[in-house]
């Protein structure tokens, strides 16, 4: 690979790692707040090693195991570090099993975002989307029939594909949601610091999932994958310690964030369905994407920055 390639990949691949856990950071910042020191510096540095070295570690392996069962979990392992042309060969083939679970879950995770989460609105139509609240499940159900029916065409695996991607979107958002339920109450002082840090796990590692999987929109290197993640993670961490209340400034971030979900989620899809994406596309579009709105977030503080120092008649 061309190292302009690599780095290009990498550091997209760390974008979006940071963008997509924007929201976990800042739930982490405020319920730190309210931890005893030591349970403060225990989270910071095992919840940090776990979330990057355990599930952002672990996944990428676990996601090209469930895709190719046949190389066994240390098959993987040596396939991730390997030249082997016939394992190479193994991968490319169940790629597009890979390819269509994943976009399946990312397009389920913008739509819930679009339709039922609260936001700011940072395009005009994100606010009609939001009213219609009630047509989400109505909306992926039958954009998943319309997927499965053209998968069932090429192959009976790949139609199941997105089915699995599906469901997986439904169990972790289940997860993630009921954790977030209890974000008040770990605020609120009535539990242990124990129970915090057991419910921010849980947060980081549902988070963690969305950026693993769409990190195989930029590439199939488990080793690129390692290192943008787990960059992107250190940023984040070092983020949640420091400046997260400048960043909670930037209102779009998080739409931003969502738009290149859509964006990759879309390239996964039809690229399983053989349709040739270049592989530079993904870092560019999310660069853009986030670019955008962090531009929007930036106009929209200073607009507010120049209300606040206008005099008062």
């Amino acid at each position: 690979m061309e190292i302009a390639f690599i780095i290009l990949t990498v550091l997209g691949l760390s974008l979006f790692e940071i963008i997509t856990s924007v929201d976990n950071a800042i739930i982490n910042a405020e319920v730190l707040s309210n931890m005893s020191k030591k349970a403060r510096r225990w989270f910071l540095l095992w919840g940090f090693l776990f979330a990057v070295f355990v599930v952002r570690g672990l996944l990428p392996f676990l996601i090209v195991f469930i895709a190719n069962p046949s190389l066994g979990p240390m098959g993987v392992i040596t396939a991730a570090f390997s030249n082997d042309p016939n394992v190479m060969e193994a991968i490319e083939k169940s790629s597009p099993l890979l390819l269509l679970g994943g976009g399946v879950f990312l397009i389920f995770l913008f739509f819930s975002w679009l339709f039922l989460e609260p936001k700011n609105f940072g395009l005009r139509a994100e606010k009609f989307f939001h009213a219609q609240g009630a047509w989400f499940f109505a909306i992926v159900s039958v954009l998943l029939t319309i997927i499965v029916w053209f998968a069932l065409q090429k192959d009976s695996m790949l139609g199941f594909a997105a089915i699995l991607g599906s469901t997986a979107f439904f169990i972790i958002h289940g997860f993630r949601n009921f954790a977030e339920q209890q974000e008040k109450k770990l605020l609120g002082g009535g539990m242990s610091d124990v129970s915090k840090i057991a419910y921010l796990e849980v947060l980081d590692s549902t988070f963690s999932i969305d950026g693993v999987i769409g990190a195989f929109a930029f590439t199939f290197s488990i080793p690129l994958i390692l290192l943008g993640n787990g960059l992107g993670a250190l940023v984040l961490r070092k983020l949640t310690l420091s400046n997260i209340d400048r960043i909670k400034k930037y209102k779009y971030l998080k739409n931003g964030a969502m738009y290149s979900i859509l964006f990759l989620g879309t390239i996964m899809i039809f690229d399983s369905f053989g349709f040739h994406i270049p592989a530079w596309l993904s870092p560019v579009i999310t660069f853009g994407t986030v670019g955008y709105f962090f531009h929007k977030s930036r106009l929209d503080l200073k607009n507010i920055e120049v209300i606040l120092e206008e005099p008062k008649s």
